[in-house]
C-alpha cells in the first residue's frame, strides 16, 4: 500500500468511527450541550464539516492546479483568519448553530465523501511534495490529509470521553 492510500484508508476508517458512534445517538443525545461554551455534538459536527471545506478547498486546488477557493464563511485574509481559530469557530457557530441536525450530519458527510474523492484523484507523488503549491508553504497535500484526520481524532476523543462520563 502506498503512502496515499494508507492516509485515505485511516481517514475512511475515521468516517466509520464517527458513523458507528453517531448511530448510537440519538437527536436528544446529539443537540444537548455537553462541551466547552456549550456546545452540542451538533456543534461539533458543524465545526468539523467547516473546517473540512478549508481542506477540501485546499486538495481541491491541488488535483485543478490553481489557488484555493475558500469558503465566503472563512473571511480575509486567509493566513490571519487561521491564526485565530477562536475567532473562525465561533463563525461557525454564529453560522450553523441554528441548523438542524439532519441538515449538518449530511454536510458533513457529503464534505467527508469529496475530501476523499479529491484526496484519492490526486497523484501520490503530487500528495507528497511540500514544495508544489507555494500556497501551502512547504506543507504537502498530504499535511493537510493527516490533519483533517488528527482533527476529527481529536475531537472523538473528546466525544468519547464525555458519553463515558454522561
Amino acid at each position: 500500500m502506498n503512502m496515499r492510500e494508507h492516509i485515505l484508508a485511516a481517514l475512511r476508517e475515521q468516517f466509520e468511527s464517527w458513523e458507528t458512534l453517531l448511530a448510537d445517538l440519538d437527536e436528544a443525545h446529539i443537540t444537548a450541550p455537553r462541551f466547552d461554551l456549550g456546545w452540542s455534538i451538533k456543534d461539533v459536527m458543524a465545526h468539523l464539516w467547516a473546517w473540512q471545506q478549508i481542506s477540501i478547498a485546499r486538495t481541491e486546488a491541488g488535483a485543478l492546479d490553481r489557488e484555493p477557493e475558500y469558503p465566503a464563511w472563512f473571511g480575509e485574509p486567509k493566513e490571519a483568519e487561521e491564526e485565530n481559530a477562536d475567532r473562525v469557530n465561533a463563525r461557525i457557530y454564529a453560522l450553523c448553530h441554528a441548523k438542524a441536525w439532519p441538515e449538518i450530519h449530511g454536510d458533513w458527510q457529503a464534505g467527508f465523501r469529496r475530501f476523499l474523492d479529491l484526496g484519492s484523484a490526486l497523484p501520490e507523488r503530487d500528495l507528497l511534495d511540500g514544495d508544489r503549491y507555494t500556497w501551502l508553504k512547504g506543507y504537502s497535500l498530504a499535511d493537510i490529509l493527516v490533519a483533517s484526520y488528527a482533527h476529527h481524532q481529536e475531537h472523538l476523543d473528546k466525544l468519547r470521553t464525555a458519553l463515558r462520563t454522561a
